[in-house]
C-alpha cells in the first residue's frame, strides 16, 4: 500500500474455496472415479466387454484401444506405471440401477426394470447407447444430479505429470554429458544479519594467470560440446557407461589438493589447475552448443582445510562490467555448518578483484574474478555459486507439495505446457477461484507471469517462488486476487539450460528470449508453447498484465523495463504499474532504473512480442545479482527472503493497480507527467539551452528520451543456428506464399488511363505548388528526435503558439521545395544566372559568437 495515502478499504475476499456454495473450479476436470467402483459387465465406468461362453461364465476381452495406449505410452517412456495404474479414459460417473430417473440396460434391446416417470425418447436414446457395449460412448459424462445432459470429457494429457504417491520426474540430460548420482540439496537459510557488500582498499592482488603449463590440472570435463556440433538425443542419466573420476587421487591423509565437482544438476566448472599449494584458476564451461556466455558458476570443493587462506581466480569471464567491481560477494555453502548448525548459503570473500585478463583467444577479450576465502571446518564438503541456486529438481519438489495439499489443488491446476528438447517438462500452473456462474468466470482477466527463460538467473525462480507461496496462500488479499483473475504460470521456461548449468541459453544454442517471434516449434519449444498460449488466452479474455522475470549482472536493486505506448488515451499508463511497485518496496525496486524504450535489437524479446499481440503492461522485470542501494537495505545484498517478498509485492501492486478506487492511479499519473518534464528539461540542459516548457507532454517521442537498455554482449541475438537456417527459410517461404495474393494483370487500356491519370496528378500538384516557390531553402533549423510534432490535423494551437514555424510561410520562401535543376551533366548555367547550391539547414552564425542550433519552442496538447 502507498504510505501516507488513505483511502477506503478493500472490500473483503469472497468466499473460500472450500465453502460448500462455491462449486469445484471451472478449469478442471471432474475427478474420476475409481476403476475399482466399476462393473465388471454392465456399468458405464466398466473398460471391458463381457461375453458369455457355453458354460455360462463372463469372459473379459481388453478394450483394442486402452491396449493400444498402454503399449504405445510404454514404448515411448511417457508412461512408466503397471496396467492397473493406467488411467482409464472410461472412468464415467456411475449411474446406480436404483436411480428413478434410468433405465439400466446390459444389452440392446434388454430392460431390467420400468419406471413410472415415462422416458423421453432422447432420454431413452442416450441411456441405451452409453450402457449397450456395442454403442456405448466413453467421452460423455452425467451430471452430478442423474440429469441427462451428456457432455464431452475433458482429454487425457499425453504427457505423464507429476504423481501424489510416485517418484519426481528423473531430469533428462544430453547424452554427452556426465552426470553423478549424487543427490545434491541444500537447506534454505536466511542470514541473521545484514550481508553487507565489501568494500575495496584498492590493495587487491592481482593474480598472473600461468596456465596448466606451470600448474596442475586437478579437474577438467572432456566430453563437452561446444560451437560447431549441436542437441541430438538425451536420456536420464547423461552420458552412458561408467563415470569417471575426474579430480585427483589424493595421496594420503596430508594431501591437501582439493577435490573439485561439477557434473551436478546446474553446475558449472570446465577446468580447475593448481597454481600453488592453496591457489587454484579456475575455467567456467560455456553454455553448451555455443562458445560463449560464462557467468554463472556453481561448484563443489573438498578436501578443506580451516584457517588457511584460499584463492580463487575465474579465468574465462566474458562481461566486461560486473557487480563484483562494486561489491558483490561469491556464496557460499558448508556441508557441515548445514548439519550441524542449519546454517545455509552466506555470502563470503575477502580481496574481491574483477580485472581484464592478458590472455584471450584473439576475438575477445577474457576477464578474471579473483577471491580469497577461509573455510570452517577441516574435511568438508563446500559449495560455491554465483546466486542461490534453484535447480529443475527445486522446482517439481514445490509443485509436488502444490499437487498433494488439498487446499491449494482445488484452486491451482498443474499441466503441461510442453515437452524441451531434452523432453523435460515444462510446467504450467492456471491459479483462479471457482466461478459461480459461466458469465462471472468470463468476466475474469488474465495476467501471465513466466521465469527462467534464461537458465543463470536463478534469482527469477526465488521472485516466482514468492509469488506463488502468496498466491497460493489463505491470506484474503489472495484470496480476492484469485477471484478477479486467472493467473497462467511458468514457472521454468527453459528447464534443459536450467538441468545443464547453462547461463543464458537452451540446448538450441541460442538465448530464448530472443526468439519469441520464431516459427520453430520443434527447436524451440518452449517459448513458441508460451506464445501460443498467450495467444488463445487473449481470444477468451483479457490479459492484464504480462512480467517475465530475469536476473542483472550489472546494476543493483530490482527494476522493469516495459515499452512506450503510443496510444494517445493511455499514454504514460504503461508506467503506473512500476512507480506503484516501487512504492510498495522502496528499499528494493528503483523506479528510476526503469525504461520503456523499444529497441529494435529487443524485438524478439517476450516484453515486446507480448506487447505487440496487443498487452498494454507487458514488462521484463530486472533483478540484480547483488543487493539494494536503497533506504534501509543500502549496501546489503539481497537474500531469498528479499526476492520472495518481491513476489509478494507484485501481488499487493496489482491490486493497488486494479482498485476501483481510482485515487491511486490518478496520483501516479501526476507523479509521471512530474517525472517527465523533469526529464525534458534536462535534456534541453544538456543541449545548452534554456527553455520554457508548458502544457503536457503527449507528442514527445518518449523513446528518444530514454537511454538505451542494451549494453552488454547478451543483448545481441546470434541468429538461427546453420543447421536450422534452411528450416526456417522454408517455412517463411511458406508463410509468404499462402499471404501472397496475385494481382490480376492489366490490359493496355487500363495502363494507358493510369498512365494518364499519374501524369494529370504530377501536373496539378506542380500547378498548386508554383506561385509559392521562390528559388530558396528552408531555413528552418532540423527539430531533434525527441521534439517532433504530432501530425494530427486538429492539433491547431500548435502552429498559432509557434511563431518560427509561421514565419517560414512568409512570401519569398518555400517550405522544403526548390525549382528542379537539370539532370545533364554537361548543361553550363546561364550568363549572368548563379547556380542553385543548396543551402545550410542552419542560420550561420555572427561573428563572435558560438553557433548555437535553434529549436522550437516545446507546446504540445493536454489531456488527461
Amino acid at each position: 500500500m502507498f504510505p501516507g495515502l488513505e483511502t477506503e478499504p478493500r472490500p473483503e475476499a469472497g468466499p473460500t474455496p472450500l465453502q460448500p456454495s462455491r462449486r469445484s473450479s471451472v478449469l478442471a476436470p471432474e475427478a474420476p472415479s475409481s476403476a475399482g467402483d466399476a462393473d465388471p459387465k454392465g456399468s458405464l465406468a466398466g473398460r471391458q466387454v463381457c461375453q458369455r461362453s457355453a458354460y455360462g461364465s463372463c469372459k473379459a476381452l481388453p478394450d483394442p484401444y486402452e491396449d493400444f495406449m498402454y503399449h504405445h505410452l510404454r514404448y515411448y517412456g511417457y508412461f512408466k506405471a503397471q496396467r492397473g495404474a493406467l488411467p482409464s479414459s472410461a472412468t464415467l460417473q456411475r449411474v446406480g440401477k436404483d436411480n428413478p430417473r434410468f433405465l439400466l440396460n446390459r444389452s440392446l434391446g434388454e430392460r431390467d426394470d420400468l419406471i413410472s416417470d415415462p422416458l423421453p425418447k432422447e432420454k431413452l436414446l442416450y441411456s441405451l447407447m452409453l450402457n449397450s457395449p456395442l454403442l456405448k460412448s466413453r467421452q460423455l459424462l452425467y451430471d452430478e444430479l442423474g440429469g441427462v445432459n451428456p457432455r464431452l470429457r475433458e482429454p487425457q494429457d499425453l504427457f505423464a505429470f507429476i504423481s501424489s504417491s510416485g517418484p519426481l520426474q528423473a531430469p533428462r540430460w544430453p547424452i554427452e554429458c556426465e552426470v553423478i548420482k549424487e543427490n545434491i540439496h541444500h537447506i534454505e537459510w536466511v542470514p541473521p544479519h545484514a550481508e553487507y557488500f565489501y568494500q575495496p582498499t584498492g590493495n587487491e592482488k592481482v593474480p598472473e594467470i600461468v596456465g596448466e603449463e606451470k600448474g596442475t590440472v586437478v579437474y577438467e570435463l572432456y566430453s563437452v560440446p561446444t560451437e560447431g556440433s549441436y542437441f541430438t538425443n538425451s536420456r536420464v542419466g547423461g552420458k552412458r557407461g561408467i563415470i569417471k573420476e575426474l579430480a585427483v587421487m589424493l595421496q594420503g591423509p596430508e594431501d591437501k589438493t582439493l577435490l573439485f565437482e561439477s557434473r551436478f544438476e546446474s553446475g558449472n566448472l570446465q577446468k580447475a589447475v593448481r597454481v600453488d599449494t592453496y591457489e587454484y584458476e579456475l575455467t567456467l564451461r560455456t553454455d553448451l552448443y555455443t562458445n560463449k556466455h560464462t557467468q554463472w558458476f556453481y561448484f563443489r570443493v573438498q578436501n578443506t582445510r580451516k584457517e588457511v587462506t584460499y584463492r580463487f581466480t575465474i579465468v574465462n569471464l566474458l562481461k566486461p562490467k560486473s557487480l563484483y567491481t562494486i561489491g558483490m560477494k561469491p556464496l557460499m555453502y558448508s556441508q557441515l555448518d548445514a548439519d550441524t548448525h542449519n546454517i545455509g548459503w552466506r555470502r563470503e570473500g575477502d580481496e574481491i578483484k574483477y580485472y581484464k585478463n592478458n590472455m584471450g583467444d584473439g576475438q575477445q577479450p577474457f576477464y578474471c574474478l579473483t577471491w580469497t576465502i577461509q573455510f570452517p571446518h577441516n574435511q568438508d564438503t563446500c559449495f560455491f555459486a554465483h546466486f542461490y541456486p534453484y535447480t529443475y529438481t527445486d522446482l517439481q519438489c514445490y509443485l509436488l507439495s502444490v499437487a498433494n495439499n488439498p487446499i491449494q489443488s482445488q484452486f491451482c491446476k498443474l499441466r503441461t505446457l510442453c515437452r524441451s528438447l531434452a523432453g523435460n517438462t515444462v510446467y504450467l500452473l492456471t491459479i483462479t477461484n471457482p466461478s459461480r456462474s459461466p458469465q462471472e468466470a468470463a468476466a475474469k482477466k488474465a495476467v501471465v507471469l513466466s521465469a527462467r527463460v534464461h537458465p543463470g538467473e536463478s534469482n527469477s525462480s526465488w521472485i516466482m517462488k514468492g509469488f506463488l507461496e502468496f498466491i497460493l496462500s489463505n491470506s484474503p488479499d489472495a484470496q480476492l486476487l484469485r477471484d478477479m483473475f486467472v493467473f497462467k504460470v511458468v514457472p521454468m521456461l527453459n528447464p534443459d539450460g536450467v538441468i545443464v548449468g547453462n547461463y543464458r541459453c537452451s540446448l538450441a544454442g541460442r538465448d530464448l528470449n530472443r526468439h519469441y517471434k520464431t516459427v520453430l516449434k520443434e527447436s524451440f519449444p518452449c517459448i513458441w508453447y508460451t506464445r501460443n498460449m498467450i495467444k488463445r488466452l487473449l481470444e477468451e479474455r483479457e490479459v492484464l498484465l504480462y512480467c517475465d522475470f530475469h536476473g542483472h549482472s550489472r546494476k543493483n536493486n530490482i527494476f522493469l523495463y516495459g515499452c512506450n505506448n503510443n496510444d494517445r488515451r493511455f499514454w504514460l499508463h504503461e508506467r503506473v504499474f512500476p512507480l506503484m511497485l516501487s512504492k510498495n518496496a522502496p528499499d528494493k525496486f528503483a523506479f528510476r532504473s526503469c525504461n520503456f524504450k523499444v529497441q529494435k535489437c529487443k524485438e524478439g524479446t517476450g516484453r515486446v512480442v507480448m506487447w505487440r499481440m496487443g498487452i498494454l503492461n507487458s514488462y521484463t522485470m530486472e533483478s540484480t545479482f547483488g543487493g539494494s542501494t536503497l533506504g534501509n537495505k543500502r549496501d546489503t545484498h539481497f537474500t531469498t527472503e528479499d526476492l520472495k517478498s518481491l513476489g509478494y509485492h507484485v501481488c499487493d501492486t496489482l491490486l493497488d493497480f486494479c482498485d476501483p478506487d481510482q485515487t491511486k492511479f490518478t496520483q501516479c499519473l501526476a507523479e509521471l507527467k512530474e517525472l517527465l518534464q523533469q526529464e525534458i528539461h534536462k535534456k534541453f540542459n544538456e543541449l545548452a539551452r534554456a527553455t520554457d516548457i508548458e502544457g503536457s507532454w503527449s507528442d514527445i517521442s518518449l523513446s528518444d528520451i530514454e537511454s538505451s537498455t542494451s549494453g552488454s554482449d547478451s543483448s545481441l541475438s546470434d541468429g538461427l543456428p546453420v543447421h536450422l537456417l534452411s528450416i526456417a527459410d522454408e517455412l517463411d517461404q511458406k508463410r509468404t506464399y499462402k499471404k501472397k495474393k496475385k494481382k490480376p494483370r492489366q490490359t493496355r487500356k487500363q495502363r494507358n488511363e493510369q498512365y494518364q491519370k499519374n501524369n494529370l496528378m504530377q501536373e496539378l500538384k506542380f500547378t498548386e505548388d508554383a506561385p509559392e516557390t521562390g528559388g530558396f531553402a528552408s531555413t528552418l533549423p532540423k527539430q531533434p528526435t525527441f521534439l517532433k510534432k504530432s501530425e494530427n490535423p486538429s492539433s491547431s494551437t500548435m502552429k498559432n503558439e509557434n511563431p518560427r514555424l509561421n514565419e517560414s510561410k512568409k512570401p519569398g520562401f518555400a517550405v522544403g521545395c526548390s525549382p528542379k535543376r537539370s539532370t545533364d551533366a554537361n548543361q553550363e548555367p546561364a550568363p549572368g544566372v548563379k547556380p542553385h547550391w543548396p543551402r545550410s539547414r542552419y542560420l550561420p552564425a555572427r561573428r563572435g559568437r558560438t553557433a548555437v542550433p535553434a529549436y522550437l519552442s516545446l507546446h504540445v496538447c493536454t489531456y488527461p
